[in-house]
């Protein structure tokens, strides 16, 4: 049998945007909207996802299911992916604090859609391995560093928005501070067995604002002692 080629890959990644708008579609009673912002899908449809996970699965890089990074830890299934950066929503003026980088898939998301990500990986192969994902595809507006994710990466603070892709039962108070006046945090957040997917606002006086959404289920996110 032939190996996949890139026009394979071109396929399955429309088909990938097709099954988000459905699966969106279908949840609109939950998600309170029946269609994600074209602008994100359109970066959806634009990443490679397939050079984002193991080579040895990436034939089911593009298949709604979450997949085995290593360590122990996935990357999310593309409808969750496209979800939560919705839910950001970041601007193309804006800058954007990952916590959870993987092997870089959602930052590579995330640079078509801000000025600059900054994304903070607490696994040293990841970040590396990140790394050099981004830049063989030429995604120069991401910046990784290895550290502990709930102390956020203070010295480009303050953030427009902030993504977590990994869960917590509180938000980071670091991360709290970090986010501006009039910014966003999106993050999975819960006990594990009660995870839900959620939208933290912050007004300009700098109370929070929490927003839940569907159940969800992510890794713990990891500090270092």
């Amino acid at each position: 049998m032939k190996p996949m080629n890139e026009e394979h890959f071109a396929i399955l990644r429309r088909h990938m945007i097709d099954v988000i708008r459905i699966h969106t579609d279908r949840m609109s009673d939950e998600l309170g909207t029946g269609a994600l912002e074209e602008r994100v899908l359109s970066a959806m449809l634009q990443v490679p996802r397939h050079f984002f996970v193991p080579g040895s699965i990436a034939h089911l890089a593009y298949h709604d299911v979450p997949l085995p990074i290593g360590f122990d830890k996935t990357i999310s299934q593309p409808f969750i992916s496209a979800l939560m950066a919705d839910l950001l929503a970041p601007e193309r003026h804006e800058k954007v604090l990952e916590i959870g980088t993987g092997l870089g898939y959602q930052a590579a998301v995330l640079s078509q859609l801000a000025d600059q990500v900054w994304s903070v990986e607490i696994v040293e192969e990841f970040a590396s391995r990140a790394e050099s994902n981004l830049s063989r595809l030429g995604y120069s507006n991401v910046s990784i560093r290895v550290g502990d994710g709930t102390r956020g990466w203070p010295e480009y603070a303050p953030y427009d928005k902030i993504l977590v892709t990994a869960g917590a039962e509180e938000i980071p108070p670091a991360l709290l501070e970090q986010l501006r006046a009039g910014g966003r945090l999106v993050l999975p957040l819960g006990p594990p067995e009660l995870q839900r997917l959620t939208v933290a606002d912050k007004d300009a006086g700098g109370h929070i604002h929490v927003r839940e959404l569907i159940p969800v289920r992510f890794s713990r996110l990891e500090t270092i002692m």
